[in-house]
């Protein structure tokens, strides 16, 4: 496609004679330098000055954003290993507060332990002392019985010349001469 166009445009330059396509026009020549030197001494001035300085301004809010995640990583890190001695010593706090639960309520059972141990004693002594004193109200009526009936009984026996007040000390002297009625000693 580019053949029907070039090549008229070679044959016009071969035949102008004045200028070749090696050939150098010297007006056309310096007149492209100067354009170039004004066209890069403007972009120096106007352009390359605030392009740079976006490039500077742009590399350099890029290296505080990576400086930034930089530290914000070594921040993520420091959470992490602070996070992770804190779970640590949560599950110390968690081991000794079981350890002291569990030492405190050995401690209170074994308060309940004495506790009902020595409620029991006293029960058990308040117990054999009723029985006790049950058994000596039930020995001083059997011994009030058997005197009326010891009175009784010497009263038909003897009914002569003694009197009821003589006959009652003679079967108290009698009763209290018996041994006494003992656990140990039951006939």
């Amino acid at each position: 496609m580019l053949e029907p166009i070039a090549t008229p445009l070679f044959l016009a330059a071969a035949e102008g004679g004045a200028g070749g396509l090696l050939s150098v026009e010297t007006t056309l020549l310096w007149s492209t330098i100067v354009l170039f030197a004004v066209f890069a001494w403007i972009l120096g001035r106007f352009a390359w000055g605030p392009l740079l300085k976006v490039i500077e301004d742009r590399e350099k809010g890029i290296r505080e954003q990576v400086e930034a995640a930089e530290g914000a990583a070594a921040e993520a890190k420091a959470v992490l290993v602070q996070h992770r001695e804190m779970l640590r010593s949560a599950g110390r706090e968690r081991e000794e507060i079981l350890v002291k639960t569990i030492k405190e309520s050995e401690g209170v059972r074994a308060g309940l332990v004495v506790k009902a141990r020595a409620e029991a004693e006293a029960l058990l002594a308040r117990a054999r002392e009723q029985i006790q004193r049950d058994k000596d109200a039930a020995i001083a009526e059997l011994r009030d019985q058997v005197a009326e009936i010891a009175v009784a009984a010497a009263a038909k026996i003897v009914t002569s010349s003694l009197t009821p007040e003589v006959q009652r000390r003679l079967a108290d002297d009698y009763i209290a001469s018996l041994p006494a009625l003992t656990p140990e000693r039951r006939p």
